[in-house]
């Protein structure tokens, strides 16, 4: 391996963005906060580092096993590296934001780094852009932010928008009233996780065959709204299973008022990715993207120890990575070459225009080869943009 390709060698799941690509992915991000910022919220800029016993607590404890940590050299306390924004946002609200009226709504852009990628996002480094609602527990804070989620990712061009909708909690609400715990609770939990019908039968060959039918019934509980919501509101359910998912179908019908023609499903029994999550959660597609556009829902914000149990939070994070392989790069603005010696007046007189500008440093050579040279399409001349070979 030469010296120069050993230089050029990153880390696996790292990459250089170079042009037009970064500029490209700087634009998506922008509007994509200007969309968040229009509906009323208040962009925020957590920093990359921060201590660690503040990072991984409460809602940050989900991405422990995810993220990077050094040592600070001035504190001598170990600090980590973000992997998720969301927990930084939750702790700006609940402390620096606590006097602020609620709900309180944050947005956010920026990166982040994970130790390791998964299989449909081998990066480890890739930018989230989110908007946070937080201090309300109704189910229309949770269809604001899933209508919002999907109207931004409509208004970039993005086509067939999939939500998927799920209820975490209700499995274990399901398991407790069944008495299933311990270590049982915890195969349970694996064999809905991977929907394993045939072991979840077999782990309920001691329960009763009303609870036998009722697990079998929730695992199946995936597919389109229209076919699955019938089928989960007939479910024998009381306590706080009912109550989940009473909050799930509440949620589901303020999310088909507001938008009547957006692609829902539901699956009740999903909870990977969404273990720090208290209450409905999303999870947004579209065909033919590898990689989910965004996953958001229901958190507890805050701390969440001893002296404070957090604050009711819903919110969603989308992906940049996957939202740029959903879009076709637009066109690069029109690059114009300024021969030696283009006046500061007349340059700017060309940018007004629309058109970036290229300034030549010397008169030697023919200025449409060095136009060319140097990627320009147009040349500036006797005080006109003039077609590059048209001079």
């Amino acid at each position: 391996m030469s010296k120069s390709t050993e230089k050029a060698l990153l880390p696996a799941g790292l990459t250089d963005s170079l042009h037009p690509d970064a500029s490209f992915e700087a634009d998506i991000r922008e509007r994509l906060v200007s969309a968040f910022v229009g509906r009323g919220f208040d962009r925020v800029a957590p920093p990359l580092v921060e201590f660690e016993d503040n990072l991984l607590a409460g809602t940050g404890t989900a991405m422990a096993g995810q993220t990077f940590r050094l040592m600070d050299p001035v504190s001598q306390r170990m600090m980590g590296l973000r992997a998720d924004i969301t927990p930084q946002v939750a702790r700006i609200a609940t402390t620096r934001l606590s006097h602020v009226e609620r709900p309180l709504r944050l947005c956010y852009a920026g990166e982040v780094l994970r130790i390791k990628g998964s299989q449909l996002r081998p990066e480890r480094q890739f930018t989230q852009a989110g908007a946070e609602l937080i201090g309300t527990a109704s189910p229309e804070a949770d269809a604001e932010m899933v209508l919002t989620a999907a109207e931004t990712l409509s208004g970039l061009g993005i086509q067939d928008i999939k939500v998927n909708l799920c209820q975490p909690t209700l499995i274990p609400y399901v398991m407790d009233a069944l008495g299933i715990q311990g270590d049982d609770a915890v195969q349970f939990r694996a064999a809905f996780d991977s929907k394993d019908a045939a072991e979840v039968k077999t782990l309920s060959k001691d329960l009763s065959p009303d609870a036998r039918t009722l697990l079998s019934e929730l695992l199946a509980a995936s597919g389109p709204v229209e076919i699955v919501a019938p089928k989960i509101k007939a479910l024998p359910l009381s306590g706080d299973a009912a109550a989940a998912r009473d909050a799930l179908l509440e949620t589901v019908a303020l999310i088909e008022a507001g938008d009547p023609a957006l692609d829902l499903t539901l699956d009740v029994v999903e909870n990977r990715g969404f273990e720090y999550h208290s209450g409905v959660t999303f999870t947004l597609f579209a065909p033919g993207v590898r990689g989910e556009l965004g996953s958001g829902g229901r958190y507890q914000a805050g701390l969440n120890d001893s002296e404070n149990s957090g604050e009711a939070a819903t919110g969603f994070t989308l992906f940049l990575d996957s939202i740029l392989r959903a879009l076709e790069p637009g066109e690069a603005m029109p690059k114009v070459y300024l021969p030696a010696k283009t006046s500061r007046a007349d340059s700017q007189v060309v940018r007004d225009q629309g058109y970036r500008t290229l300034q030549g440093h010397t008169d030697d050579g023919d200025i449409n080869v060095a136009a060319t040279r140097l990627g320009c399409s147009h040349i500036w001349l006797g005080g006109d943009i003039k077609p590059l070979g048209t001079v």
